[in-house]
């Protein structure tokens, strides 16, 4: 698929089928080793305005960093976890949104990104292409 293209569907019970558009370009090997890696399903956790669940994916930091946009869809490498932000966590300081430590983002979710506060600890998730 061309630039701009890739798109993933990020399915939970609770919060139905919310869009998330692949950022061309950000972190380009994160990118493409998740998107590679789809379909991938795992067991939500929440923290705070974070819900992350761990996936079979081994990746390195890439452009890394720790204050993130809501939105952002992230890769966490020391919990080889995927990374959903919709507003802050308990390391937010202000009113910025923080990770709990640098991810490599390489999505945004389309449309508002606070249907995930539906989400629930132990909720299966699962991301595919669409």
């Amino acid at each position: 698929m061309g630039a701009g293209k890739r798109r993933i569907k990020i399915i939970s019970e609770s919060a139905g089928e919310v869009i998330a558009k692949i950022l061309e370009g950000r972190n380009p090997r994160t990118a493409d080793a998740i998107w590679s890696a789809l379909p991938l399903e795992g067991t939500a956790e929440r923290w705070g305005d974070e819900v992350y669940f761990e996936v079979p994916v081994e990746l390195e930091e890439e452009n890394a960093q720790e204050v993130v946009e809501e939105g952002d869809v992230a890769y966490w490498p020391p919990g080889r976890s995927i990374c959903i932000f919709f507003g802050q966590t308990p390391a937010s300081k202000g009113d910025e949104i923080r990770a709990y430590s640098p991810v490599n983002v390489f999505a945004k979710i389309e449309g508002d990104p606070k249907i995930f506060r539906r989400v629930k600890d132990g909720e299966k998730i699962r991301m595919e292409r669409v």
